[in-house]
């Protein structure tokens, strides 16, 4: 079983060289990922590189080797964080980022001071008067409150950017992957939480057993990337920069908004609009001939909805229309709604679930 954890290590630590590899010579992989995406794959293989030293039978085994692995444990939550930004708010790597790697440099000179640099003989005798355990311990929850905190702000970042985009896009953009991106992170951090409490409850051999699995899971994370990089490029390609204005100092009257809806409506009705799958609310303020905070507060105060809700529900009657018709009767229920404006088939039955209350499918066999 140790042979298998330790050659899927090998074969992760290798991927990762050969991701970074791609970065350097293929100047459209450059233009097309992240630079984030590019740092979190040199500290996944940081850490992956003292496992693999550790075990080849060319070295002593040491501890050291394994130390050195730990130059990465607190630069994974402040990049996962950092890409998360820069994916979704267009945030460039600037000097204000480099305050993120402030924690993990500091703890990166700590474990070369403590654990690399002296000699063995020294730190034989150090051992004796401070317990060795007792400070890896330490460091290991050092790590975890450090990580998981950059955690937890990566994903309050995808919750708000999800809320806002809505309120300037009438489409959802492509971000599985950061979702999914979150989610296998997330799960990086709870083993390394579960495993820690194990220990902290007076079980350390439990934590010692799952140990290597860790660097499995490091392994899958570097797999995860490159199935997106080599399979899916396409998922990582930029998200439409929306900017997100108040419209508190807006001066309409209560009469300009009234006369503004129903200028609207008559807008929707005749030029339809929505038919534009990436139909963006800038777009939509300037066909009417008001400034995008305006038509926010028209749509917020005046009618109800979010601009997400407002364009979609012009879809779902236009889709229904096309139902009736005699299109409806050659073209899917997915076809309806990319002719609807829909472009994607999770949004429309979301849509026409929250609308009319049942699926599109129940919705038409009802009328029957």
């Amino acid at each position: 079983m140790q042979q298998i954890l330790e050659q899927l290590v090998y074969f992760g630590f290798f991927q990762s060289l050969l991701l970074i590899f791609i970065f350097i010579v293929s100047l459209k992989t450059r233009n097309q990922i992240n630079e984030f995406l590019l740092i979190l794959i040199v500290i996944l293989t940081i850490g992956l590189f003292g496992k693999v030293l550790h075990s080849v039978d060319l070295f002593d085994r040491s501890f050291k080797l394994m130390a050195m692995s730990e130059f990465s444990a607190l630069l994974f939550g402040p990049t996962i964080f950092l890409f998360v930004q820069s994916t979704l708010f267009k945030e460039k790597f600037t000097k204000a980022s480099l305050q993120h790697y402030v924690p993990g440099i500091v703890y990166s000179i700590f474990i070369a001071g403590y654990f690399i640099i002296p000699s063995r003989e020294y730190q034989i005798e150090r051992n004796k008067s401070i317990d060795l355990m007792t400070v890896i311990y330490w460091c290991h929850a050092i790590g975890l409150i450090v990580n998981i905190l950059y955690w937890i702000k990566a994903y309050k970042g995808f919750q708000k950017f999800s809320i806002s985009f809505k309120n300037e896009s009438s489409f959802v953009p492509h971000i599985k992957f950061v979702h999914h991106f979150l989610i296998v992170t997330g799960m990086c951090m709870l083993i390394w939480l579960i495993l820690f409490i194990t220990n902290f409850l007076g079980f350390p051999m439990i934590e010692r057993t799952a140990r290597p699995y860790i660097w499995i899971v490091l392994t899958f994370v570097i797999l995860f990337i490159s199935y997106y990089m080599m399979l899916k490029p396409e998922v990582l390609k930029s998200i439409p920069d929306v900017k997100v204005k108040k419209y508190h100092q807006s001066k309409l009257t209560y009469e300009d908004l009234e006369r503004l809806k129903l200028a609207l409506e008559k807008l929707m009705l005749e030029k339809k609009p929505y038919l534009n799958a990436k139909l963006l609310k800038t777009e939509l303020a300037q066909m009417l001939g008001v400034h995008g905070p305006e038509l926010s507060r028209l749509l917020n105060e005046n009618i109800g909805m979010n601009f997400f809700e407002y364009v979609n529900y012009y879809r779902i009657k236009e889709f229904v229309d096309l139902a009736k018709s005699e299109k409806g009767k050659q073209l899917t229920f997915f076809g309806l709604a990319q002719e609807a404006g829909f472009n994607s088939k999770t949004t429309f039955n979301k849509s026409f679930k929250s609308l009319m209350g049942v699926s599109p499918s129940a919705y038409f066999n009802q009328k029957q």
